[in-house]
């Protein structure tokens, strides 16, 4: 037994200090998802105006000329309940009393709150961050670590298909 403890705790070790997986955002896309975006025709942002300090925009609106994958809520569930890292901007929703937002949607493109049409429940991460974070421009990504889940959640906003409960928000780095 003496001989496996520096093994035993070797193992420990590497447990305790392994960092979350990093995940795109097209792991958060079944199969057929993933095939209708590369089959669908280009979506241009021509002649929208953008409004860079209002959040208050509906990214429910449906657009009737858009495929069905740009509503999609279908997910991948082997993520569900996975220690995991990702990266993307923030919308901001609920801030505490000190100004720091405590919830935002995390989404793959800057802008997502202003452009039409706005990504796919399955491309938004409803994210809570009891420690709050300030969010001074919504064109500065984050990565964000934690738990994420499969749940579908719907408020005056958006949908969206995943929910992380974050313990780590950081202005993107690039690693």
């Amino acid at each position: 037994m003496r001989g496996y403890w520096p093994y035993l705790l070797l193992v420990v070790s590497l447990g305790l200090d392994a960092a979350p997986r990093t995940v795109d955002w097209l792991d958060l896309l079944p199969e057929e998802d993933y095939q209708a975006m590369l089959d669908m025709p280009e979506i241009g942002h021509d002649n929208i105006e953008e409004a860079p300090a209002d959040f208050s925009t509906d990214l429910r609106q449906r657009d009737r000329n858009l495929p069905e994958v740009m509503y999609s809520t279908n997910v991948v569930a082997e993520l569900d309940n996975q220690e995991l890292r990702i990266a993307g901007y923030p919308v901001p929703l609920q801030s505490n009393e000190r100004g720091l937002y405590t919830s935002f949607f995390l989404v793959p493109y800057a802008g997502a709150c202003i452009h039409v049409p706005p990504p796919p429940p399955n491309q938004i991460i409803l994210v809570d961050y009891p420690k709050g974070i300030a969010i001074e421009d919504i064109y500065e990504p984050f990565w964000i670590s934690g738990n994420l889940l499969i749940d579908q959640t719907s408020n005056e906003l958006a949908d969206a298909s995943y929910r992380f409960t974050a313990d780590k928000v950081w202005i993107y780095d690039g690693e």
